[in-house]
C-alpha cells in the first residue's frame, strides 16, 4: 500500500512529511490504520492548531482572556438553594414541574465518560472503576442505575447518550452489552465518540509521533461532546426521543444528581437556556472552577485561572467573594445545543502544556521529564455566556459531589473518601426513612431502586436498625 497522493500533497503543504519517515516498516494493516487516522484529521484546524502554538511561544495569549482581566465588577451570581424556600421560584412548585418532564418524557441526559483510568491506577474506561462501597459496583452501574430509577418512578425512560473517546469507546460499548446495559433499555441509549486532537511539539508546532505509524493524540475535552454529538446525530435522535432538555454530567462524581426533580423545575420555570449546579466553596484552594456573572452575563472560571488574591477575597459574612463552585452537572434545551452546535467558534481553545512520550527521528521512544508539548481542548461551560438566561441552583456538595480523581492514599479524591461519602450520602437518605445504621457499618443503597427516602420503605421499614453491610434496595 502506497500513501494516497492527496495525503502527501496535504502533508507537504502543512509541512509535516516528517511523520512518514517510518512508512517502510510498517506492515499493511499499520499503513491502513495510519492513513485512517492523518485522514480524520481536519487540516483547517491544524493550522489554527500550529498557529496558537507558534503564537504561544513568542509570548502572545491567543486563547481566552487573561485571569488578572477579571473585572471589578465580577461577582457570584444569585444562587436558588434546593429545599430554600426563600427562593423566588417554591421547592414545591419546581419539584411538581420536574417531576411532570420527567413523567412527559422531556429530559434526556449525556454522560460524558472519555476518560480513563490511568489516574486511578487502572486500565480502561474510568466508568469500569468499581466504586460500590458494599457491592463493589462500578461507576457505570451507579450512574445508569439512577436512570433505571427515574424510569421506575416515573414510567418513563430517560434517553440516554455516552460520549466515548478512541481510547475508551471499544470497551465501553462491550461493557455495555455484557452487563445488559445496566438495566437500561439500549434502544434509548445512544453512544458516540469524541475526536481526538493532535499533540505538537511546543517549539516547532510539529506533530509528534507517539508510535512509528501513529500519532501523539488527546481527547478534545467535554466540549467535544457539542460537535461530536452533532456529527454523529445525538441531537437529532434526542429529537426523535420527544427530548426538550438535556443534562449532561460527568461518570466520575457517583453521586451526582442531574435528574433531581427539584434542579430541574427551577431549570424550566426559570426559562433558563442553560442551568448549572454549584456547591459552596469555603476554602479558596479548592479546586474548583466558580460560576461568575458581569453584568448579567455568566460564566465559569477555572480555579487555576482566578488569581490567588481573587480567589481569597471575602464578603462580609465570611463567605468567599467567588463562591459558588461548579460541579460539571448542567441542564440545557435542546434549541441551544442545536443553535450553539451550528456555530464553529461557540467554544474556543484551551492550550495545555504537558509532557507528551514520542518517537524520535532515529526511532527512539522519548519519555520527557519536563513538558515538551501542547495539547488541545474546549470546555463545555465556554457556551455559558451565549446563554440567556442562566439558572444557577446550589446543591449540598455532601449529597451531589464526590468525584473520583486519584488513586487510594493521595487526596480527599481519591476512592476511599468518595466511598465513605457514598456511604454518609446512604446513612442519610435513610435516616430520613427513619432506618437508622450503627456506627461504621458500611451501607449502599441500590442506584437501580433508591432515588431518595421515598423508595426506602419498598425494602426497609422504619424502626430498622442496620448492624451489619448492607446493600438496601432490590
Amino acid at each position: 500500500m502506497n500513501v494516497p497522493a492527496d495525503l502527501v500533497a496535504t502533508l507537504a503543504r502543512v509541512g509535516q512529511e516528517h511523520v512518514l519517515a517510518f512508512w517502510d516498516e510498517l506492515d499493511d494493516h499499520a499503513r491502513r490504520a495510519f492513513v485512517a487516522q492523518l485522514e480524520a484529521i481536519d487540516w483547517t484546524l491544524f493550522d489554527e492548531l500550529r498557529r496558537l502554538v507558534l503564537d504561544r511561544r513568542w509570548g502572545s495569549a491567543p486563547v481566552g482572556a487573561s485571569p488578572a482581566a477579571l473585572p471589578s465588577a465580577a461577582a457570584t451570581p444569585r444562587c436558588l438553594k434546593l429545599g430554600d424556600a426563600s427562593n423566588p421560584i417554591p421547592p414545591a412548585e419546581a419539584v411538581d414541574r420536574g417531576r411532570r418532564a420527567l413523567d412527559h418524557g422531556a429530559v434526556g441526559a449525556i454522560l460524558v465518560a472519555g476518560g480513563q483510568g490511568t489516574r486511578l491506577g487502572c486500565r480502561g474506561p474510568k466508568g469500569l472503576h468499581p466504586i460500590g462501597p458494599v457491592t463493589r459496583a462500578s461507576l457505570f452501574h451507579v450512574l445508569l442505575g439512577k436512570l433505571a430509577a427515574v424510569r421506575k418512578r416515573h414510567g418513563r425512560d430517560v434517553p440516554l447518550a455516552i460520549m466515548t473517546s478512541s481510547a475508551t469507546d471499544a470497551e465501553t460499548r462491550s461493557f455495555l452489552e455484557e452487563h445488559a446495559w445496566c438495566g437500561l433499555d439500549p434502544r434509548r441509549v445512544f453512544v458516540f465518540r469524541q475526536h481526538d486532537l493532535p499533540a505538537l511539539d511546543d517549539a516547532s508546532g510539529r506533530l509528534l509521533l507517539d508510535a512509528p505509524g501513529r500519532l501523539a493524540v488527546a481527547p478534545d475535552g467535554h466540549g467535544g461532546m457539542l460537535v461530536a454529538l452533532a456529527e454523529s446525530g445525538g441531537l437529532d435522535w434526542f429529537g426523535g426521543q420527544g427530548v426538550e432538555h438535556v443534562v449532561s454530567f460527568q461518570v466520575d462524581n457517583p453521586l451526582a444528581m442531574p435528574l433531581g426533580s427539584e434542579f430541574l423545575g427551577y431549570h424550566l420555570l426559570s426559562g433558563a437556556e442553560l442551568s448549572t449546579q454549584v456547591v459552596a466553596k469555603r476554602e479558596p484552594e479548592e479546586r474548583v472552577g466558580v460560576v461568575v456573572a458581569v453584568d448579567g452575563r455568566h460564566s465559569i472560571v477555572e480555579y487555576s485561572d482566578l488569581p490567588a488574591a481573587l480567589a481569597a477575597e471575602r464578603l462580609p459574612d465570611g463567605r468567599l467573594r467567588f463562591h459558588a463552585g461548579s460541579i460539571a452537572v448542567h441542564a440545557f434545551t435542546r434549541a441551544f445545543l442545536e443553535r450553539i452546535a451550528a456555530r464553529r467558534d461557540a467554544l474556543p481553545l484551551h492550550l495545555a502544556h504537558k509532557a507528551v512520550p514520542f518517537v524520535d527521528a532515529a526511532g527512539a521512544r522519548i519519555e520527557p521529564r519536563s513538558p515538551n508539548a501542547i495539547k488541545f481542548e474546549r470546555f463545555i461551560f465556554d457556551v455559558m455566556p451565549l446563554a440567556h438566561p442562566v439558572c444557577v441552583v446550589e446543591i449540598e456538595a455532601r449529597d451531589g459531589f464526590a468525584p473520583l480523581k486519584n488513586p487510594p492514599g493521595s487526596a480527599a479524591d481519591a476512592a476511599e473518601h468518595v466511598e465513605a461519602a457514598i456511604v454518609d450520602h446512604a446513612r442519610r437518605v435513610l435516616a430520613r426513612a427513619g432506618v437508622s445504621v450503627v456506627e461504621g457499618v458500611p451501607v449502599e443503597l441500590a442506584a437501580h431502586d433508591i432515588l431518595d427516602e421515598h423508595d426506602v420503605a419498598r425494602s426497609v421499614p422504619p424502626g430498622t436498625v442496620i448492624d451489619r453491610p448492607t446493600v438496601v434496595g432490590g
